[in-house]
């Protein structure tokens, strides 16, 4: 059972404005009778949501083969934490503005100790002091945006939760490189001023960037734009279409299916961050085969070439399995961006976010030119040949 003053705590902790995310952890072996038809719960997520401009809070059910969502008030949020942390968990936190509540079961007691936040550990206000300045951001911080509010990511005064500042960062990043392709983009536009661009994001997962795509070229820019999110998860997928049906996003939709399956007549700019392994070289394919305007990759997973790679003079770097791996990794990519070079597009391999924040982080950025001449892949291939690599993407 709780005591008076940490339930009021926590009553406190989800008013609106103060109430950042929650979770609960450490499921009890009663954790599925408690809560119905969850088989393989393993924890539950609390995030501030904004639904039909209403502020709400989504319950982040996770199981091992799916995960469910539904949206509560947050006083019924607050009801719903206390409930299973009573019945079917052992530990929790709740993330608010000033402090974090660190909850944990014992026996039939919880207990609750407030851990006050420093105002020196806010990574905005490290990064200003390392900085000395504000960076000018495309979505800045303090103007709300509805996809951000709906993702979690802002609150609805249009503060970054301190949890989600890494990803506001990436989100931000890759608008300044859609932000230097758009004169491309532009140009498709003007020569094609009767149907919409046509965007497809290969593997949009949740779809962080997916929104904000569609939310630059589209509120930004004020380009006429129809954007497909492209996912293999039924879930992902199905949450994802809620949240633009929420936010009356007519001209993004989200289907479930595999690169190498999807289907269209054209697309203008292709979109392919983390596809894992040769995915990415089935979107880079599909992109050339329709003569995207733009293409832009973050490879992950590059494992194709690990087992094919043998040459006798460079067997030092090949017999370290580590050091063979991010061999691998930088050849596939290399191999790729040649190949887009090949195939018409003037290429950039370039860091899209910084090391500390994620080991995935090259981008390849691809503008297709004028020049249709034809180009021989034969240096392609000798290099191929040199390391004793059949890549995927010459193969087909």
């Amino acid at each position: 059972m709780f005591q008076d003053t940490d339930k009021e705590a926590l009553l406190q902790a989800f008013t609106e404005g103060a109430f950042v995310s929650a979770n609960l952890t450490s499921p009890t072996a009663e954790a599925c009778d408690a809560v119905a038809d969850m088989p393989g719960l393993s924890k539950i997520e609390f995030k501030p949501v904004t639904v039909r401009k209403r502020a709400l809070v989504q319950l982040s059910y996770q199981q091992k083969a799916r995960n469910v969502h539904r949206n509560v008030e947050h006083q019924e949020a607050c009801k719903v934490l206390c409930e299973l942390l009573l019945s079917a968990f052992n530990k929790g936190v709740v993330h608010t503005r000033t402090a974090d509540l660190l909850l944990r079961r014992k026996g039939t007691d919880i207990l609750v100790n407030i851990v006050p936040l420093r105002k020196s550990t806010a990574p905005i206000a490290a990064e200003e002091a390392l900085h000395n300045r504000v960076k000018h951001r495309i979505l800045p911080e303090g103007k709300p945006v509805d996809f951000l509010i709906r993702l979690g990511v802002m609150t609805t005064d249009g503060k970054v939760v301190a949890a989600k500042y890494d990803k506001y960062r990436q989100i931000n990043r890759f608008l300044e490189m859609v932000d230097d392709v758009w004169p491309a983009l532009q140009t498709i536009a003007t020569a094609n001023s009767d149907r919409p661009l046509r965007i497809i994001d290969f593997g949009s997962g949740k779809s962080y960037l997916t929104f904000a795509l569609h939310h630059f070229l589209k509120h930004i820019r004020g380009a006429n734009v129809r954007v497909t999110g492209l996912d293999i998860k039924q879930d992902v997928i199905e949450d994802c279409s809620r949240i633009a049906a929420d936010l009356a996003c007519e001209d993004l939709d989200f289907q479930v299916g595999d690169i190498a399956g999807f289907q269209a007549e054209t697309a203008d700019m292709v979109v392919s961050l983390h596809a894992c392994d040769t995915a990415t070289d089935d979107a880079l394919q599909k992109a050339v085969g329709w003569q995207a305007a733009v293409i832009l990759a973050v490879p992950c997973c590059q494992h194709e070439l690990y087992k094919q790679l043998h040459n006798s003079v460079n067997q030092p770097l090949l017999k370290h399995g580590v050091l063979k791996e991010r061999a691998t990794a930088l050849l596939t990519d290399a191999i790729r961006a040649e190949w887009l070079e090949i195939s018409g597009y003037k290429v950039q391999v370039m860091e899209f976010i910084e090391t500390a924040h994620t080991p995935k982080n090259l981008l390849i950025r691809a503008v297709r030119t004028s020049d249709t001449r034809p180009k021989s892949d034969k240096p392609l291939r000798e290099f191929c040949d040199f390391w004793g690599a059949q890549p995927h993407l010459l193969n087909k």
